[in-house]
């Protein structure tokens, strides 16, 4: 019984001011008509039924999940009453989705991905289900071939040319690496080993649930108090349970120990959509490569992503980035927007 999990509780600081803390970019419109979101759960309620898709999400965009996503059923939206990081978050909703599908294997899914090729996607998706079901004690990812040496990306190696299924190949996961300085990235690249993780799994959720209790057991003994709760309790004891648990990321808690972990390479036009330049890649450019709104204007000037609402000239400048909202102003040099969220603390 295929389940999704969407994981929808980021701030998405990298796109601020956009994106900020009371509206992040799961539920802007950077790319297209939808938000990304909705651009996730429309993708996937093509093989799983809506009131198969469950969204984690924190208590504060509750009611963005339900503005945007009206039709998911209210019991399908769990909320974390304080951000926690992925793995206790994961394991919440392993325990959650098991009490409505006993046997669930379940596809972590992030909410603000673009993919491509929908149908190549959906096709892999199948195929690890299929791989879980027939190996319950596994753990498949899904990874990206690299086409540029990445360095906001974090990695997975792999051994061997694995086994193929479907026309798609499952090969066994050496390690996963952490974000990587360009150097590495360029090796990584070059050895043709490495695949870019991006943070969607499929496994048995009895499965990630015996990992966690496994490896971080004192989460899962707080969870495992918490979900014995009445139904009509579980939110109120959740809020009050919660805060004992360590915040760590299933990637470092879990991920990084276990050799089950398998993971099929693809090419169905995946991006992270992080920052702004990945926004850049997908937006029509004029012919000194710049992105701007309609009402700007460029002189002499190259390479820059200009979102303004006032009317805005730029002179003789390059590679900036200029974005305008309602309460701020951003200028950033394109090759420092790493440290936009940083900066962004001065900002009372």
């Amino acid at each position: 019984m295929l389940c999704a999990l969407i994981m929808a509780g980021g701030k998405g600081t990298r796109f601020w001011p956009l994106s900020t803390e009371k509206k992040p970019k799961q539920f802007l419109t950077l790319l297209d008509k939808d938000t990304m979101i909705q651009m996730t759960v429309k993708r996937i309620e093509k093989i799983i039924p809506r009131e198969r898709i469950f969204i984690v999400t924190a208590k504060q965009y509750v009611s963005l999940v339900k503005e945007q996503i009206p039709y998911i059923p209210e019991k399908n939206i769990i909320v974390e009453p304080i951000g926690k990081n992925t793995a206790p978050c994961i394991a919440l909703s392993a325990f959650i989705i098991r009490k409505y599908y006993e046997d669930a294997t379940i596809a972590v899914l992030p909410s603000d991905h673009l993919i491509k090729d929908v149908d190549k996607f959906l096709s892999i998706l199948s195929t690890a289900e299929q791989f879980v079901n027939n190996n319950k004690q596994s753990v498949v990812t899904l990874g990206m071939k690299p086409n540029r040496p990445e360095t906001g990306y974090g990695y997975i190696k792999c051994i061997g040319s694995g086994r193929e299924m479907n026309g798609f190949n499952v090969v066994k996961v050496e390690s996963f690496v952490e974000k990587p300085d360009l150097k590495k990235a360029e090796g990584y690249l070059k050895s043709g080993n490495y695949l870019w993780n991006g943070g969607m799994f499929i496994w048995k959720a009895d499965y990630i649930l015996e990992l966690t209790k496994k490896y971080i057991k004192a989460t899962y003994d707080v969870l495992s108090e918490i979900v014995a709760s009445k139904d009509e309790d579980l939110q109120n004891v959740l809020d009050k349970k919660y805060r004992e648990i360590e915040s760590v990321s299933v990637d470092y808690a879990i991920m990084e120990k276990v050799n089950s972990a398998y993971v099929i390479p693809n090419d169905f036009g995946w991006d992270d959509i992080g920052n702004w330049r990945s926004v850049e890649r997908y937006n029509t450019k004029d012919k000194e490569g710049n992105v701007k709104s309609i009402n700007s204007m460029t002189y002499k000037s190259t390479s820059n992503i200009v979102l303004t609402k006032k009317k805005t000239l730029l002179n003789n400048v390059k590679n900036l980035i200029i974005v305008e909202t309602e309460d701020y102003l951003l200028i950033s040099s394109k090759d420092n927007e790493q440290e936009i969220k940083l900066a962004k603390e001065l900002i009372s």
